[in-house]
């Protein structure tokens, strides 16, 4: 992960004008039902952040092609669910994640348009959110305002950050120039991503715990 981050980021700070255009692709990749749950654009968002404030990339750039990757990636999701209805549910694509699918199904039905702007913050509902709402006969217009708005919070609550700690970097730099500033930024992003995933392993531990206490196993 530490090494695809470092190269994906060296690659768009060599490329800064078409950073917009990389960033953007990766989130709409990153939006696409079932796609989107193996495409790390959130720690790419928050280390382009921290170029943002070293001055390697624009920022109007970054966070415009990142929202309209976002927006249009939610779009087609959402169609995908309008058109096939529940027939997107038996794809054979979906059979792995029937328990994420079924959650997701509950959690939007009960929620609403609400669920498209939690969604957008939750890992493991947000390769699913759009195309269940979809399949749920969410309005078309209701969807894409939703869309719209939640994506620009999203592109913001991640880039902020980066670009705050991006600050902080820069003056540790010293002149030392944007390799180390992306260098520690990914060594960030990684760190946050490897505390998450011992949280979830640790909260995965206990819940079987339970279970077994409960059953007696």
């Amino acid at each position: 992960m530490d090494s695809l981050l470092s190269s994906v980021a060296d690659f768009i700070s060599r490329n800064a004008m078409w950073a917009g255009v990389i960033l953007g692709a990766v989130t709409f990749v990153e939006s696409l039902v079932v796609i989107g749950a193996f495409v790390p654009a959130t720690g790419l968002l928050v280390v382009a952040g921290t170029m943002i404030a070293a001055g390697i990339l624009d920022p109007w750039n970054v966070i415009l092609g990142c929202v309209i990757g976002a927006v249009l990636g939610d779009a087609v999701s959402f169609a995908i669910g309008r058109r096939l209805g529940t027939k997107v549910l038996r794809h054979k694509w979906l059979r792995p994640h029937r328990r994420k699918v079924a959650w997701t199904r509950l959690y939007c039905a009960r929620y609403g348009v609400a669920s498209i702007f939690i969604g957008r913050f939750f890992g493991p509902l947000r390769a699913f959110v759009p195309t269940m709402v979809g399949v749920l006969g969410m309005r078309r217009r209701t969807f894409q305002m939703a869309n719209v708005t939640s994506a620009f919070l999203w592109v913001l609550a991640m880039v902020i950050p980066g670009w705050l700690v991006g600050k902080g970097l820069n003056h540790l730099a010293e002149g030392h120039g944007k390799t180390v500033v992306i260098s520690a930024a990914v060594a960030l992003v990684v760190a946050v991503l490897v505390i998450q995933r011992l949280l979830k392993a640790r909260a995965a531990k206990r819940n079987r715990l339970l279970r077994g206490a409960v059953t007696g196993d």
